[in-house]
């Protein structure tokens, strides 16, 4: 099995137990021991599928702005969440790599590996809520032949993505690409660097 295949059926198997109990609040039953590279793919999978359905939410024309802000700032928590589950699976790749030294002439990928990862995360997530268009009985038949159409495209995209995944790891693996990771530096959220944050300090 290549990373991605391992990827793809977590990442699908998360996306289904999510959607089993379809509720932002409900804790996952992760079937992978912690540490382990498999528990990182379905924890990142199941922070995706929470936060996907947080934004349907706080998008609701009439929600109360009270509840609108609390899920704000749940979203907010959630971007930093996946963000460090993200750099701790690059760390993962850093680890397997390190003693792999870069051929002469290896070049650097636009993106680390777990960020490529990160991406077919959330095409489960958008394969899985298209194929729930397509299945509806409640719309026009344009709109589901519109929706076949972009499932079409999602899973295409999902295979090109996973090819692109596994050459990427085979380059670093055989020193045709070498791997470095920046860390996000995300201001927003660190009381040092936000100045809404640093001023209520003074």
């Amino acid at each position: 099995m290549t990373f991605s295949e391992l990827c793809n059926k977590i990442f699908w198997d998360c996306t289904l137990h999510y959607h089993q109990m379809d509720n932002v609040d409900a804790k996952p039953t992760i079937p992978f021991e912690p540490g382990t590279i498999e528990y990182s793919l379905f924890t990142k999978n199941w922070i995706d599928a929470v936060q996907w359905h947080l934004e349907d939410i706080i998008r609701d024309p009439n929600i109360n702005p009270n509840e609108a802000l609390t899920l704000k700032r749940r979203i907010d928590k959630s971007n930093q969440d996946r963000t460090d589950l993200v750099e701790m699976i690059d760390s993962y790749f850093l680890e397997k790599y390190k003693n792999v030294k870069p051929l002469p002439g290896a070049t650097l990928n636009t993106e680390s590996p777990a960020w490529a990862v990160d991406r077919l995360s959330i095409l489960a997530l958008k394969i899985y809520h298209m194929e729930q268009e397509v299945k509806r009985t409640d719309v026009s038949p344009e709109h589901v032949a519109k929706c076949q159409t972009k499932l079409n495209i999602l899973l295409e995209q999902r295979v090109d993505l996973s090819s692109a995944i596994d050459q990427l790891l085979n380059d670093i693996e055989t020193g045709k690409k070498y791997m470095k990771v920046y860390k996000q530096m995300k201001m927003y959220n660190d009381p040092a660097l936000n100045p809404i944050l640093y001023g209520k300090q003074q």
